[in-house]
């Protein structure tokens, strides 16, 4: 399950991949790389911007979801709001889904090459679309890292900092209510900027990508796990209309607005001058955890849970098999992108 994170507008009915480099705006420069650079920004903002101004009303949708959710997911899955990772083509047990959930935080950092020595390792932490703050203790107490968790949801906040303090974490991990879109912190302040599945929740990618820039660290690295739609190819101009139908369903269900690809993620991070940016498709690794989640639901502890949560979380249940379909389709990519901020801004 993506994370409770930060958005403004309303889920968009549909839309086609958002075709970020597209613009012939002119820019008065004598330099054609710089003229390309500042046309490209321009572009990407402008795209992100169109996306994002929308009728208001989906960030209360986002925070109601996962109000009325997260209790029922804790009893069920623990509390890492996630998928899990697992050898492509392996058949899991669901024993080992709870396992797979901390294989997916290790992977991340050991894609985005994250040390772990004393000196190097990360000692600022936020943690973008937190959920119930699984990953900010798991990362306070692999790096001994101050860890600030951000969500929508009151209720996740409150959780997260109510386990943080009976496992003894409160002087390392806080989490509150905040936009993800305009972060309560200062520039440059962490040197680790994660987010575990929240992006898909954003209507204004350009937006969230540069907040993540803002408040790292130089040098800080930047890990975004989120799902995405396939690439286009070169011959098509957007989705097709039973693809966008697929997504279109699973947005009205689960609060999410425009979907993009893995390489709009990379032009928005090249946009932000960001370096050394990574992407990888994990979704043969995640292809167990929906049949998990769906297995799980299905049980009498997870009905009974389902018909306590509410309406919200009845709906994302009864669309979870749209998932599945879009992984099967190679719609939907279960993408990892890292990057890291320049040393010299």
């Amino acid at each position: 399950m993506a994370h409770a994170a930060a958005a403004t507008g309303t889920p968009l009915q549909h839309h086609p991949a958002l075709p970020l480099y597209t613009s012939s705006r002119r820019c008065a420069s004598p330099s054609p790389r710089h003229r390309r650079r500042t046309a490209t920004t321009l572009t990407v903002r402008a795209m992100a911007q169109t996306s994002a101004a929308v009728h208001p009303g989906l960030k209360e949708g986002i925070a109601g979801l996962y109000d009325e959710s997260s209790g029922a997911w804790e009893s069920i899955w623990g509390d890492h709001m996630h998928h899990g990772f697992y050898d492509a083509g392996e058949a899991a047990s669901m024993s080992d889904h709870r396992r797979a959930q901390i294989r997916m935080i290790e992977e991340a950092l050991a894609f985005a090459a994250v040390p772990d020595d004393a000196e190097k390792k990360p000692k600022k932490v936020v943690d973008v679309g937190c959920g119930i703050g699984g990953s900010s203790r798991y990362l306070a107490k692999k790096y001994g890292a101050q860890c600030n968790g951000i969500t929508l949801s009151p209720v996740q906040a409150e959780r997260g900092n109510a386990l943080a303090a009976e496992q003894g974490l409160s002087d390392k991990v806080s989490f509150q209510v905040a936009d993800a879109l305009e972060q309560p912190f200062s520039d440059g302040r962490f040197d680790l900027v994660w987010s575990m599945e929240s992006g898909e929740h954003m209507p204004d990618k350009w937006k969230f990508v540069s907040e993540l820039a803002r408040v790292a660290a130089p040098g800080a690295r930047i890990i975004i796990v989120t799902w995405c739609h396939r690439d286009l190819d070169p011959s098509e101009e957007s989705l097709k209309p039973d693809e966008l139908n697929l997504l279109k369903r699973i947005c009205d269900a689960y609060y999410l607005p425009d979907w993009c690809s893995p390489s709009d993620y990379v032009k928005i991070a090249k946009s932000l001058s960001l370096e050394d940016i990574k992407t990888a498709d994990w979704s043969e690794n995640v292809a167990p955890f929906w049949p998990a989640v769906i297995k799980s639901a299905v049980t009498w502890k997870g009905l009974t849970s389902l018909l306590r949560s509410g309406w919200k979380t009845i709906r994302g249940a009864m669309v979870m098999p749209l998932m599945i379909q879009g992984y099967k389709k190679g719609l939907i990519k279960f993408t990892i992108i890292t990057c890291r901020k320049p040393e010299t801004v």
